[in-house]
């Protein structure tokens, strides 16, 4: 009991006070440390890899095999937003250090699960647990680098959030391995779970022991925040989480969030069979390898996207990335739907503009956040605007999905299933330009008071 006290006190190891950088240390060693936590519970977007063999060796269907997965994004959701505010408080090392414990027992619980048939205990593990460590993995750096890399905190949020959606690059090919090494019955499954989870924890524990915070009043040599501040949509105050949900900016950009996701996750979700479905009446049909490439484009798209796009908004500004990301996104949707099953580069083409887009949205945000709030509780109020993509992942397959198999069962087939939903997206991302259009400083009335809250260099509070 004295050992684990001490080791969550003030002053232990996973304390903020204990990770202040010293002035030789660079800060180029913190998007490594972010990217060790992102690339590991990036393998959230891998979990298809499991469905196949759950289902043949449990029994399920196809929607109780997706339980998992569905509860681990709500619960990234709910608890970045409600462990915003504790990520603030204790820091990215205690942040990261519950990431890696969260996500690696969820593992470790569902290997129990399938060995015992017990599938509630796979849904408990990796949707429940699991999802709390990807809530709190997933907003564990932001803030940290944001006030490591004041001069270019899109390029910083970007390489760890590239991380998030290059997971699956990693863990896909890794995790049919072992199953194919181990076996798709119970044994093997339960056997690759354990598997995943120790390595995760060992992974992911490289971040805990690197990352460090910058002293107070660090800045970067030569970098002057009021210039900045003249040049773009920047603040040079600070908001408060609490008082940053209060302001019409935030559910502006908690709209313009969510739409920009809703248009890139419908096609993600829908990719394989869309591409089939759209090309199924021509001379050259995709063959599900091909569709299976497909996948694998739009993935390194969404993954570059998160870093060359979120790169670009540090030299043009947030507010004009975001005007090309719902500004060109939506006359790619357009140039999908009128062009039809006429051209497949250029379909192919749109469709990794998209995806590229939906990446760079997600990593650019918290940059966005930053311009808007300042640095003072960034963490803890992109938890909160996440809560947007939550809703975009249950809208976006939810519009694609319902609109085709209302289209097929009319006797429809071709782009004919997806033209409808494809105006659709087009609506919705113009809805977001206008709300990106509309997003103003924030009024000073919402700002805190002079930095008082850092006194005696005691860091920040919530």
């Amino acid at each position: 009991m004295a050992i684990s006290t001490r080791f969550a006190s003030p002053t232990g190891f996973l304390s903020r006070s204990r990770t202040v950088a010293a002035p030789t240390w660079s800060r180029w060693l913190v998007p490594p440390a972010a990217l060790s936590v992102h690339l590991a519970i990036g393998q959230a977007y891998a979990w298809s890899v499991f469905k196949p063999p759950l289902e043949s060796s449990l029994g399920l269907s196809g929607t109780q095999s997706a339980l998992p997965f569905q509860l681990g994004i709500v619960m990234l959701g709910l608890s970045a937003a409600f462990g915003g505010t504790l990520v603030e408080r204790n820091g990215p090392r205690w942040a990261m250090f519950v990431s890696m414990a969260c996500f690696s027992s969820g593992f470790l619980l569902s290997a129990l699960g399938v060995a015992t048939g017990q599938y509630w205990l796979v849904v408990l593990g990796y949707g429940f647990v699991g999802g709390i460590g990807l809530g709190i993995g997933y907003i564990s750096p932001v803030s940290t680098l944001i006030k490591w890399f004041p001069d270019r905190p899109g390029m910083a949020t970007g390489i760890a959030i590239m991380g998030f959606g290059g997971g699956a690059l990693i863990a896909s090919p890794w995790s049919a391995q072992m199953l194919g090494s181990f076996g798709t019955g119970t044994g093997g499954i339960a056997t690759t779970f354990v598997v995943h989870g120790v390595v995760y924890a060992l992974f992911m524990s490289m971040g805990v022991l690197l990352v460090r915070v910058p002293a107070d009043g660090w800045a970067p040599k030569g970098w002057r925040p009021r210039e900045a501040a003249t040049r773009r949509l920047v603040t040079t105050a600070d908001v408060s989480a609490r008082n940053a949900i209060r302001t019409p900016q935030f559910y502006l950009l908690w709209l313009v969030l969510c739409l920009n996701v809703t248009a890139g996750i419908g096609i993600l979700e829908k990719a394989a069979p869309m591409i089939a479905d759209f090309f199924s009446g021509t001379s050259m049909p995709v063959a599900a390898g091909a569709a299976a490439g497909f996948v694998a484009l739009l993935s390194l798209a969404n993954m570059a996207g998160r870093f060359g796009w979120s790169s670009t908004s540090d030299l043009i500004g947030r507010k004009n990335m975001y005007r090309v990301y719902l500004g060109v996104g939506a006359l790619l949707y357009l140039a999908i739907a009128l062009a039809g099953d006429t051209s497949k580069p250029l379909f192919i083409i749109c469709a990794l503009g998209i995806l590229s887009f939906y990446g760079g949205g997600f990593a650019t945000v918290p940059a966005y956040l930053k311009d808007l709030f300042g640095t003072y509780e960034v963490g803890a109020i992109h938890g909160r605007l996440l809560t947007a993509w939550s809703t975009a992942g249950v809208l976006g397959p939810l519009i694609i999905n319902a609109i085709a198999d209302g289209q097929e069962a009319a006797g429809r087939s071709g782009p004919a299933l997806y033209t409808t939903s494809l105006y659709i997206m087009i609506g919705l991302l113009a809805v977001g330009f206008v709300a990106n259009e509309l997003i103003r400083p924030v009024h000073e009335k919402y700002h805190e008071r002079p930095r008082q809250e850092n006194v005696a260099g005691k860091g920040q509070t919530v």
